[in-house]
């Protein structure tokens, strides 16, 4: 069972298979110097150096040499092996990681919909960690235990060919599947608790990661009470699910070692009975605790295999995710496109709720296009199509006449440039900032991009420059900054379309000037589509598209909409009217 569940993933222990290997050959070494040799110790040297006739001298230290040997291989052994197996689960977990988070990275926009981001950071950190612990710790323990326990049977066996009347002993491993039953019944209690407890975690990493995101509003309306009480209901719980899983975890611990007790009573009692030798009596028990030590780790064992299933399910959930974006088996090649863009009766739906209702439209090259509508109308849909962030449900949407299905999402992206209107910064300088736009760009080109950008200015004037690092989002730099940054990114990349979101609808009047003399050069050649919240933004498209309930209704010039449709003036009008109280 757990090696068909784990199985999969034993191939992430290839590239440390030596390493892996030794550890477990040297805890079997450990494993048979504590179940034979501590039992022949008993049976052995005590008797030797407690009788009449005792060795004495050199003889006696090299006979009781014998006790540091044994011990030495023990220790050492276990040294090396743990040694050599958390070298192993470091690699191992390294690669689990990598495995999730580059899954992570090729799941469709949806996806991300759905999961929230403290859970899906509590997966690659905490379950990626469990999931490790199942592969080397559980593996060692699998090898090392059953070793020891085989040696200290070995043991016993021994020594009842030895003295005829030690058989009893053996009666007492009888009670060996006596300590199946609770193992297998706390570990199904603990798999449910564990995977209760995982999805905590991953609650409680969400109601840190919103906080932390959110610093200037919690503080701008006084929250800072709600999200302590949010903050300590989530770890409350998480404490209550954790201490459940302990709870059952250890009780496994106190049956195995009621079990032991009970055998131990019954094995003295027979043993003085027999008139059994003491040293006899000694090593035999030796040997039975030798025995029990071990079923108890198996025991843990279990917990553990029954926490790592939890973890998995939930890796799985990650990693076996479909991609309702996929590439297609045998995408079309593509060169520079001229960016004619043709919707050609789309529909589109989030689940249930319908975004785009048989949508027909054609964006010829070098046009831009503006769109306008109430919130929720479909415009930002719109836009997410043409990089394929999702897919139409029913039509198509074409590039230069070719599907956008039937391109690499690669191929498609690298045409298309997106300015947003919160644009995210790295945590990193400047200059590798706009180098997203193009990977190998020289400084040369990096500044060039940022003085189409309006950008080179106000860069040059930070004492580091172009070096200069901008913080967590870019937290060190102004809106407009990081917008005229996200725009130098965008010049950098020189796709021949241009996808808008909406770029300086939170910036004040003379960075949005700035910034729209910026994305006027931009445009300059190329096919563009503008998200448009602010009409200001539109003056210069040369059609507006008027979305409603998921339908374009409309379709012209400003003066032509302004003057039939009426959703249109009414919007216009009603920004028009805003923009004139706020500015009085």
């Amino acid at each position: 069972m757990f090696l068909k569940r784990f199985g999969p993933y034993f191939k992430y222990l290839k590239p440390v298979r030596k390493q892996f290997a030794l550890g477990l050959i040297f805890g079997m070494i450990s494993a048979a110097a504590s179940g034979a040799g501590l039992p022949f110790i008993v049976q052995y040297l005590v008797p030797l150096v407690t009788s009449d006739d005792k060795p004495e001298g050199l003889k006696l230290l090299l006979i009781l040499s014998s006790i540091p040997a044994a011990f030495i291989l023990r220790s050492v052994g276990g040294f090396l092996n743990a040694y050599l197996m958390a070298y192993a689960g470091m690699h191992v977990l390294e690669q689990l990681r990598v495995m999730v988070f580059t899954r992570i990275q090729h799941l469709p926009i949806a996806f991300f919909g759905k999961n929230h981001v403290g859970d899906l950071m509590s997966r690659v950190n905490g379950d990626t960690g469990q999931l490790n612990t199942a592969l080397i710790k559980v593996v060692n323990s699998l090898v090392i235990e059953p070793a020891t326990l085989i040696s200290a049977i070995g043991v016993l066996i021994y020594l009842t060919f030895k003295e005829s009347e030690a058989i009893f002993m053996l009666i007492a491993l009888a009670t060996v599947p006596a300590c199946v039953l609770p193992i297998r019944l706390i570990g199904t209690r603990i798999f449910k608790k564990a995977k209760k407890a995982q999805k905590q975690a991953g609650e409680l990493n969400n109601v840190l990661n919103e906080n932390l995101s959110a610093v200037r509003e919690v503080r701008a309306y006084n929250l800072e009470e709600r999200e302590i009480n949010r903050f300590a209901a989530a770890v409350r719980k998480l404490f209550e699910l954790s201490l459940k899983t302990v709870k059952y975890g250890q009780a496994l611990s106190p049956m195995i070692e009621l079990v032991t007790s009970l055998t131990l009573c019954f094995a003295l009692y027979v043993a003085a009975q027999k008139n059994i030798a003491p040293q006899t009596i000694a090593a035999i028990l030796t040997a039975l605790y030798m025995c029990y030590a071990p079923i108890k780790k198996l025991g843990g064992v279990s917990n553990t295999i029954s926490k790592s299933e939890a973890s998995l399910d939930r890796l799985e959930y990650v990693l076996h995710t479909p991609d309702s974006v996929p590439d297609p088996e045998n995408p079309k090649p593509i060169g520079r496109v001229s960016g004619e863009i043709c919707f050609n009766n789309v529909t589109f739906a989030y689940d249930s709720e319908v975004a785009l209702n048989h949508v027909n439209a054609t964006i010829k090259p070098g046009e831009a296009i503006a769109l306008v509508g109430p919130s929720g109308a479909g415009k930002t849909t719109f836009a997410n199509l043409v990089p394929r962030f999702y897919d139409a449900v029913e039509g198509s949407v074409s590039l230069d006449g070719v599907d956008v299905r039937e391109l690499s999402k690669h191929d498609l992206r690298s045409q298309i440039a997106l300015v947003s209107q919160d644009s995210t910064l790295f945590s990193d300088t400047i200059a590798n900032n706009i180098r997203i736009g193009k990977s190998d760009a020289t400084l040369d080109e990096i500044k060039e991009a940022a003085r189409m950008a309006h950008a080179h200015d106000f860069i040059e004037a930070f004492e580091d420059g172009y070096e200069t690092m901008v913080g967590e989002r870019g937290s060190r730099l102004s809106g407009g900054q990081r917008q005229r940054i996200a725009i130098a990114r965008a010049f950098l990349k020189d796709a021949p379309i241009i996808v808008l979101d909406e770029p300086t609808s939170a910036l004040d009047a003379e960075s949005e000037h700035q910034i729209q003399a910026a994305l006027e050069g931009l445009s300059k050649g190329r096919t563009v589509i503008i998200i448009a919240h602010r009409f200001s933004t539109i003056q210069h498209a040369d059609r507006i598209f008027v979305f409603d309930d998921g339908a374009i209704i409309a379709q012209g010039t400003h003066k032509e909409l302004y003057q039939s449709n009426p959703l249109y003036t009414s919007l216009y009008d009603k920004q028009a009217k805003t923009a004139l109280t706020e500015s009085n």
